[in-house]
């Protein structure tokens, strides 16, 4: 006996699920809620990143889909992007910045130099400012969003690698200058490789931090210039 499909009763979506289709989607209310969570963070930092949380959520977007996996061990990925974060911003600060011509001083953020008042404000700032907010909307949230509309071949990801290395520079830009903007387009190029790569955060938002700490150390006990003459004198 052959069953006609036509006749067959089709499902009806409930409210809930065509909201997170929709959220989920390039229409309207797709479109309204990226550029509410790209403003989140023009009222507070780091609320962008809490409205990704949102997002996901209300979306039924799955978590492994902005990265939001479980390690297999908790302590080695924290080693990893410890190591990796305060490694890469030496090599940053000691040879990649001064081919480059930038100034060895970050002037943006001097004014940390012996300011042991502002130290524990600026390191909780950095960790999840930083590390965990800028890591879940430019890694986590964007490689979603433009995964969606590119594809997950390697020419889509490459291009959103691109995307969003340079959109992560000129988020830099206004308080860091140029030398800043290219910095954090470096970071962004190098953290949006291996995301592309793994599907994985956890390790980039240790690294991030650990990476922003080691430069707050720096600037700390006023050793930028000594630390970018290091080599090349």
């Amino acid at each position: 006996m052959t069953i006609d499909a036509s006749t067959q009763p089709e499902r009806v979506l409930s409210s809930d699920d065509r909201t997170a289709s929709a959220l989920r989607g390039f229409g309207p209310l797709g479109i309204i809620a990226i550029l509410a969570i790209l403003a989140g963070n023009f009222l507070i930092v780091p609320l962008s990143a809490f409205l990704v949380l949102v997002w996901v959520r209300w979306s039924r977007t799955p978590w492994r889909e902005i990265g939001y996996v479980r390690p297999a061990s908790w302590v080695s990925t924290v080693a990893i992007g410890i190591v990796f974060g305060g490694a890469f911003k030496l090599l940053m600060k000691i040879i990649v910045m001064p081919l480059l011509g930038a100034d060895p001083v970050n002037h943006a953020y001097h004014f940390l130099a012996g300011n042991r008042a502002a130290l524990p404000g600026m390191i909780i700032t950095l960790i999840v400012v930083a590390g965990w907010g800028e890591e879940t909307v430019f890694r986590g949230f964007l490689f979603e969003r433009f995964g969606k509309l590119f594809g997950s071949s390697a020419w889509a990801k490459a291009i959103t690698v691109l995307i969003t290395a340079s959109w992560f520079g000129a988020a830099h830009y206004s308080v860091q200058g140029l030398a800043g903007a290219e910095q954090a387009a470096i970071v962004g190029l190098v953290y949006g490789t291996i995301f592309a790569i793994t599907g994985r955060i956890w390790m980039l938002m240790v690294a991030h931090a650990a990476f922003d700490l080691v430069a707050l150390a720096i600037i700390y006990w006023d050793v930028e210039s000594q630390v970018a003459h290091l080599i090349f004198k």
